[in-house]
């Protein structure tokens, strides 16, 4: 059973994850479990990510974000092939900000 709890804790978190039904929920949710620098490198990186998916080149996205290449390296890394999640994810949101300009 010890053999499994690292599986069941990771379930538990995505299943509470699963029930945040707004944007505040979600933030509150983040806010107590996170700290600010575990929340501040999610952002950085989710904003790197944007970035590269829009083609930015390593010294902007640098400048803009603060990140350090390592950062965006591993990002971009993850974007190419990792489970391609995230990068469905900021398409649908450049999907649904495209179809709110309109």
């Amino acid at each position: 059973m010890a053999k499994n709890l690292p599986k069941e804790r990771k379930l538990m978190l995505y299943e509470a994850i699963l029930q945040l039904e707004t944007l505040e929920e979600c933030y509150d949710f983040f806010e107590d479990i996170c700290t600010v620098n575990e929340l501040r490198s999610m952002e950085q990186r989710f904003e790197v990510a944007k970035m590269l998916r829009e083609d930015k080149v390593y010294t902007e996205i640098m400048q803009k974000t603060s990140a350090s290449s390592a950062t965006i390296s591993r990002v971009n890394r993850m974007l190419n092939y990792g489970t391609g999640y995230l990068g469905s994810v900021l398409d649908k949101m450049r999907a649904k900000e495209a179809k709110e300009e309109e």
